[in-house]
């Protein structure tokens, strides 16, 4: 008895605060529902009717990442006034991009759509707050037709892979994807890269085994938990853009995004790569992720 409750003891512990999250998701898409049906709301969830009910739920976020993570978002001035794509690192679990959803709203009043895997779509009962959050599946022609209306549109190229099979080093799994650097190039627009401090000591993945890969690679489903959720610190930075190019082809910007120069740099790493490389620890580590919640000064 004493080792089966130590056992569950354990597994509570190491699984709580990523079920709690989960909880807060589908609280989310309750308050959505309720505000619907209060209001009868019957507008297209992308129109401004929501931004109430949006500034409620980012509400709730922004304070969840205050008082847990002490979140700061960076780098908010090199965003464009009109469309862009935010490209960025996924981490185990991408809490500290719905911190940036909720923060860029509260700040700029700005939607910025998001681009999810498939699978997301298929999660019961999250209808209604993927709408209104703005997340879609991501096809070349939604993409276009989000930039063309002004929006920012984000995709993270590891998507899946990257959260279940990167680790602490902080690698990029983007393998061959380069459609946003063609959605880019037909919508004129630049690419903005995005990263979060810490993000992999916050929330990590069990060590990769062959079994698991070979599983995701043959089902594209993430069978795999995350586990952790201490309360280490999370900056977000936004880099430079990488502006539009008229003259540049599909892989030359696929190369200028994993083979940017980065000032103050001796090599040349890739954009994303490259803040990591400035504002993360190498291998990642939980001690001083965790001491940085109280260091004032950032990076």
């Amino acid at each position: 008895m004493v080792i089966a409750s130590l056992t569950m003891s354990a597994v509570l512990f190491v699984f709580i605060v990523p079920l709690t999250i989960l909880f807060f998701i589908y609280l989310s898409n309750i308050l959505l529902l309720i505000y619907q049906r209060n209001s009868e709301v019957k507008a297209d969830p992308l129109s401004e009717v929501w931004d109430s009910a949006r500034k409620t739920i980012a509400s709730f976020w922004d304070i969840y990442a205050r008082i847990w993570h002490g979140y700061e978002l960076h780098g908010v001035e090199n965003l464009p006034e009109g469309p862009g794509i935010l490209v960025y690192y996924h981490g185990a679990i991408p809490i500290d991009y719905l911190y940036f959803l909720s923060r860029l709203f509260l700040w700029k009043k700005r939607l910025c759509l998001s681009v999810a895997d498939h699978f997301v779509f298929r999660l019961p009962g999250l209808k209604l707050l993927l709408e209104v959050t703005g997340v879609m599946p991501g096809t070349r022609e939604e993409c276009l037709i989000a930039l063309k209306n002004g929006h920012l549109v984000s995709i993270s190229p590891g998507g899946v892979r990257e959260a279940l099979f990167s680790d602490e080093s902080y690698q990029l799994l983007w393998g061959n994807r380069k459609g946003f650097a063609q959605v880019a190039l037909d919508a004129k627009v630049p690419i903005i890269p995005m990263y979060t401090q810490n993000v992999r000591e916050g929330y990590r993945m069990f060590k990769e085994r062959r079994f698991f890969r070979q599983l995701y690679e043959s089902t594209r489903l993430p069978f795999t938990p995350p586990y952790g959720g201490l309360p280490v610190k999370f900056r977000t930075y936004i880099g430079e853009p990488i502006p539009y190019d008229p003259n540049i082809t599909t892989e030359e910007l696929v190369e200028k995004v994993c083979k940017g120069n980065f000032l103050f740099s001796f090599q040349t790493k890739t954009a994303v790569q490259a803040l990591i490389s400035k504002h993360q620890t190498i291998p990642g580590s939980i001690w001083k992720a965790l001491l940085e919640r109280f260091d004032k000064r950032h990076k």
